[in-house]
C-alpha cells in the first residue's frame, strides 16, 4: 500500500470516480472495494492510486500482453461464432480469489509484467489488420483499467470492430453505466452462489455481482453469458448449483448461456484436485431441469456439453470439438435452418473459421 504514484508516467491518467473523506483520506469508488487511501498509496487492485491529491489510473495503454483468440475461449457461444478476437489485459485485480487461473497477471505486483504497450488507435488498428471481429478485455478485470478500456473500445467501433469485456462484474452501479455504454458483450464469471465463498475465497460480496447481472439483462442491450468454475468441494454441490441456476432462469431468463468450466489447482488452491468431468455434467442436467436453453461445459472435451440446440426443434445448430466449429447450421441473422427458430445470440453472416488457433501478437508503433 506504499507504492508511490508517479504523475510524470505517460501511462498515468487521472480517473473520475472517488470522492474525499473527512479524515483526509480519498475513496476510491469504481468497485465495491471502497479503497481508501493516503497520498502515493495503491489500491488492492494495484493499479489505481492516490496521487496529486486524485485518483489516478497507473496502467493506461500498458498490457501484459497480446493473443489473438476463438471469441468461444472467452467464453462466449452465442457472439459472432468462429470469429478471431484480439484479447489483452493489464495487471493487478479487484478480487483476491485464491483460486485465480491467470494469477501471474491479476495478482502481479511488479510494473514489468505491463512489458507491452499500445495506445487506443494503434490497438484498434492491429485488431483491423489481424482480421479480428471484435476485441476483449480479459486475463484481469478491465474494471480496474476502465478509462482504457472505454478508449479503446471507442477506436474499436470507429473502425467497426466489437468490444467484449470479460469480467468478476464487481464494479460500483455508476461507473458500471459508463463502462458498459461502450461495450458490445460480456463473459461475467459468477464465482459461486454463497455469500460465504466470495467472502472466504474471494474477498468480495456475491450481492454486487448479481446486480451487475440483473443490470446488464434488464437496463442495457450488452450480449452477456456466465461462467462459474466449478471447484471441488468448494462451489459445486448439487443444492448450491441449484440455487444459482433456479435464479439464473428466475432473475435473467432462460435464454443466458451458462458455462460452468473445470478448476485446475493454482496459485493458493493447488491442493484441490481438479474437476472430474461428471461434476460438469451433473450441474448442466441440473440447469437444463430449470428449463436454461443454453447451458456449456468447459475446460474438459464434452461435445454435448459444447454444443448449442435449437430452442424451438431442438436440432444440433452448432456443434463444437473445444473451439472448432464442426457444424453451423444458422442462417446469417441467427435462425435454425431446419424449422426457422431464432436462436439468441449477436451473428453477421455466416460463422468465421479461426478455429482453435492461438496467436501471439507484438505491437509496434
Amino acid at each position: 500500500m506504499s507504492t508511490e504514484v508517479r504523475l510524470d508516467d505517460s501511462h498515468t491518467v487521472p480517473t473520475r470516480y472517488w470522492h474525499r473523506l473527512d479524515d483526509g483520506r480519498i475513496q476510491c469508488d469504481v468497485c465495491p472495494r471502497a479503497c481508501r487511501l493516503h497520498e502515493g498509496q495503491r489500491g488492492l487492485c494495484f493499479v489505481r492510486g492516490r496521487a496529486a491529491d486524485r485518483i489516478v489510473l497507473t496502467s493506461y495503454g500498458r498490457s501484459s500482453g497480446f493473443c489473438v483468440d476463438p471469441v468461444e475461449k472467452k467464453p462466449l457461444n452465442h457472439f459472432l461464432p468462429g470469429t478471431p478476437v484480439l484479447s489483452f489485459g493489464t495487471a493487478g485485480c479487484n478480487l483476491a480469489c485464491r483460486f485465480c487461473q491467470n494469477w501471474d497477471i491479476s495478482k502481479s505486483r511488479e510494473i514489468d509484467t505491463l512489458a507491452d504497450a499500445a495506445s487506443p488507435g494503434l490497438l484498434a488498428e492491429a485488431a483491423a489488420a489481424l482480421g479480428c471481429r471484435s476485441v476483449a478485455f480479459t486475463y484481469n478485470d478491465p474494471t480496474i483499467f476502465l478509462e482504457y478500456a472505454i478508449d479503446v473500445a471507442d477506436a474499436c467501433h470507429e473502425r467497426g470492430i466489437k468490444a467484449i469485456a470479460v469480467s468478476a462484474g464487481y464494479i460500483c452501479p455508476q461507473p458500471r453505466q459508463d463502462f458498459y455504454a461502450h461495450i458490445d458483450a460480456a463473459n461475467i464469471d459468477l464465482k459461486a452462489f454463497t455469500q460465504d465463498f466470495y467472502h472466504r475465497v474471494c474477498a468480495g460480496h456475491l450481492d454486487a455481482v448479481l446486480d451487475t447481472l440483473e443490470y446488464l439483462r434488464h437496463e442495457t442491450v450488452v450480449w452477456f453469458e456466465i461462467t462459474t468454475l466449478l471447484i471441488p468441494g468448494h462451489n459445486d454441490s448439487d443444492a448450491e448449483i441449484d440455487a444459482e441456476t433456479r435464479w439464473t432462469a428466475e432473475h435473467l431468463g432462460s435464454d443466458v448461456p451458462l458455462h460452468f468450466t473445470a478448476f485446475h489447482p493454482d496459485y493458493k488452491m493447488r491442493d484441490v484436485p481438479p474437476t472430474p468431468s461428471a461434476t460438469l455434467t451433473r450441474a448442466r442436467r441440473i440447469a437444463l431441469r430449470h428449463s436454461l436453453q443454453f447451458v456449456y461445459t468447459g475446460n474438459v472435451h464434452d461435445p454435448d456439453g459444447g454444443s448449442t440446440r435449437c430452442p424451438g426443434c431442438h436440432d444440433p445448430v452448432v456443434v463444437r470439438d473445444w473451439y472448432v466449429l464442426q457444424r453451423y447450421h444458422l442462417t446469417d441473422d441467427g435462425r435454425c435452418r431446419s424449422c426457422g427458430t431464432a436462436v439468441p445470440g449477436v451473428y453477421d453472416g455466416q460463422a468465421g473459421r479461426w478455429g482453435a488457433r492461438r496467436l501471439p501478437v507484438t505491437m509496434h508503433s
